[in-house]
């Protein structure tokens, strides 16, 4: 039967990798149980045969792996050309690429897996990855901050909270999860904490990114608590370290818009939208332009 869910395509092809493991599985058997013979005629016939379904493994295994690289590529094309409408104010996910090496526990497969799962989208597939990665290796620092970003994006913030704080017992100077301690801390409206841990990440500037996040968290933060020069004051900081976050654009220019600049957030609006209109930020600073031409309210909440 056609199984509906995932569509007559995909249903045939799982159908056919189905049927070509159970055939090498199949072969695999029927060798077993030649060499277990131990017939002295059908060695020389024995060895040919697990040679060639050696070659045909790890052929296929390679394969699957460029294939695998392809799909990646795929992704990052898909975020660079989307066109989509969400616009998070999530950490973008970062770091190195896991470096698999032959453990006894197998621990470190599984926080590769984790780690591609993660950049792939699929934060709760990544998430059963890393719990495995841990049952293997409990406390490894690696594993639990890649479960942390896994929570973190996919919303589960107490969870992602408990896992960096773990990492920031062991490692205190790890600013990338500080950042994302102060985000969370951000999302849960949790102010004081937030300021503190964003704060100790500028004042550390080990790691670019972590700095130019933690700005731009501590303008949300301001902007929350409707302290709006402090808030452009971060903001403005943040476009200075990376004029590539057009979500600072928008943030700032609200900044500006509920302080009673209106003029000055128009023109950063502008901005923001003439950086790069095909991303998601872009276009909420041409509908706060929209918003700001008909008269309308600009919304409050930078979390919206």
């Amino acid at each position: 039967l056609v199984d509906r869910a995932v569509g007559p395509e995909r249903a045939w092809g799982r159908l056919v990798a189905e049927a070509w493991l159970s055939a090498l599985r199949a072969e695999l058997t029927e060798i077993a149980s030649r060499l277990d013979a131990q017939s002295g005629t059908d060695r020389d016939a024995v060895k040919k045969d697990i040679i060639a379904l050696f070659k045909r493994v790890d052929g296929a295994l390679t394969d699957l792996g460029q294939i695998k690289e392809d799909i990646r590529g795929l992704v990052e094309r898909y975020k660079q050309t989307s066109n989509g409408t969400e616009a998070s104010a999530a950490p973008q996910f970062t770091g190195a690429r896991p470096a698999v090496h032959a453990d006894h526990l197998g621990a470190s497969t599984y926080i590769e897996k984790g780690w591609s799962l993660i950049s792939l989208g699929d934060y709760g597939g990544a998430g059963q990855a890393l719990e495995k990665a841990l049952a293997l290796s409990p406390g490894a620092v690696e594993a639990t901050s890649l479960l942390g970003w896994a929570q973190m994006l996919n919303e589960n913030y107490d969870e992602a909270l408990g896992n960096f704080s773990k990492v920031l017992m062991k490692e205190p100077a790890n600013a990338l999860a500080r950042i994302n301690v102060g985000y969370i801390c951000l999302k849960k409206g949790i102010f004081g904490e937030a300021i503190e841990h964003l704060s100790k990440a500028i004042r550390l500037d080990n790691d670019r990114k972590a700095t130019l996040y933690a700005h731009y968290y501590l303008g949300l933060v301001y902007l929350e608590r409707e302290m709006y020069e402090d808030a452009q004051t971060f903001l403005r900081k943040t476009l200075k370290l990376g004029p590539n976050l057009i979500e600072a654009y928008f943030e700032l220019g609200r900044a500006l818009w509920l302080g009673g600049e209106r003029e000055e957030a128009v023109r950063v609006w502008s901005e923001g939208y003439k950086a790069n209109k095909f991303n998601p930020w872009a276009k909420r600073c041409q509908e706060m332009l929209e918003v700001a031409s008909a008269g309308g309210e600009v919304p409050r909440s930078p979390l919206s």
